[in-house]
């Protein structure tokens, strides 16, 4: 099925200043609504997944609609405590989870999370005595979690699969024990990528099946990410079935979703220029942007983006291949057809670039970053431009 271009009618691309990510806050804000209401009307909780979107400046659009947001890691938890937890809107959540904690890692991440989500038993026991001492001198309760593995998933690709073989992602029931682990009050769950509510419920089968005898002695359990709330046609009513039926089997337990993806899931794109046309047995068009330092999941996914007004190679009169300013052979998106030839100054529109796109960038080969934009249908806003400083400061 093809990719949707991203909504955005009103803005001219040629007032966009240079290569720039542009993120629409009215398409924000719709998705944080549609999981507002999944919030409502299923009863749970629901955080924003900086790992898939976390670009601070636009967090007041998201804050009214959600209950905080969940870390990888003692950066992102400070970030999320930073510029998410506290508002007018009052104080919203911070969990935060890691494949693995080191000892540094969690003296750093108690003061700034309230849920901290372990990867296996052995973790929860080697930190539970750093958990408690913190409690005792700070006074702060810490939620401890064991992230699981319910050994079934309906992910295709092996790099984006939590269960596949050898994963390090979850603790499988083998490994868990008989009982739930000294200290732990919730258990998770990750095992989904882009994926519908019909997965979900298949999931849960498997989860329930595996560790449900554990659930009367938790107080929560985290559904992950990878659902795809916001995507057009996906069934937000069998998703309110699928946890209100869960929570009537375990109406002690508190659900709480994290989304990534969708919640920014076609509100941004990525403004590029051509520079030059290159001919080499095809049409070479090189733009100002970078496949593997600006939108890796083209190469990672891989996926191919699409474009405004542009098509498939050959559906239109004039078909190019794009490729990226760095010295890498390999930095290429694709190929696209468009209606007229492309020239030098052209601007190209690649749809979707908000979620895992920006947290995903580099400045490999010194090649300069895009801007960040905001569009709200009246003021284009650059909050962020990116200078050699910058390029600098990463090393030493």
């Amino acid at each position: 099925m093809a990719i949707p271009e991203t909504d955005i009618r009103d803005l001219d691309w040629a007032t966009v200043p240079g290569a720039c990510f542009v993120v629409d806050l009215r398409l924000l804000e719709r998705n944080a609504r549609l999981l507002s209401r999944v919030r409502r009307e299923a009863g749970c909780k629901v955080l924003a997944a900086l790992k898939g979107f976390s670009m601070w400046s636009t967090f007041d659009v998201l804050r009214p609609h959600l209950d905080g947001a969940c870390a990888s890691g003692p950066i992102e938890a400070q970030l999320a405590r930073e510029e998410f937890a506290q508002d007018r809107f009052g104080v919203k959540e911070v969990h935060t989870y890691a494949p693995a904690f080191s000892v540094e890692d969690i003296h750093e991440t108690l003061p700034l999370t309230d849920h901290l989500v372990f990867n296996s038993p052995a973790q929860v026991a080697k930190f539970l005595p750093l958990v408690r001492e913190y409690e005792r001198t700070s006074g702060r309760h810490i939620d401890i979690g064991l992230r699981t593995n319910p050994e079934y998933s309906e992910v295709d690709v092996e790099l984006y699969n939590p269960c596949a073989l050898g994963s390090r992602l979850g603790s499988r029931r083998v490994v868990v024990g008989a009982t739930l682990p000294e200290g732990v009050s919730g258990l998770h769950f990750h095992v989904m990528c882009e994926q519908g509510a019909d997965v979900l419920e298949r999931v849960l089968g498997h989860f329930e099946d595996r560790f449900g005898d554990l659930l009367p002695h938790c107080r929560w359990v985290n559904f992950g990410g990878g659902h795809h709330i916001t995507k057009p046609g996906y069934d937000i009513d069998l998703l309110v079935r699928v946890i209100r039926g869960f929570r009537a089997r375990h109406p002690h337990l508190t659900v709480y979703l994290e989304p990534g993806e969708a919640i920014a899931l076609n509100t941004g794109v990525l403004v590029a220029t051509v520079q030059d046309i290159i001919e080499n047995g095809v049409k070479v068009a090189v733009l100002d942007v970078s496949a593997t330092a600006h939108m890796p999941d083209t190469l990672e996914m891989p996926y191919r983006p699409t474009i405004h007004g542009a098509g498939d190679p050959g559906a239109t009169p004039h078909t190019y291949r794009l490729g990226g300013p760095t010295c890498l052979a390999g930095d290429v998106m694709g190929d696209w057809s468009f209606p007229k030839a492309l020239v030098p100054g052209d601007r190209l529109v690649f749809a979707d670039m908000a979620h895992y796109t920006m947290v995903k960038t580099t400045m490999f080969n010194g090649v300069k970053h895009p801007s960040l934009a905001t569009w709200n249908g009246k003021e284009l806003k650059v909050v962020r431009k990116f200078t050699y400083q910058d390029y600098r400061n990463r090393l030493s």
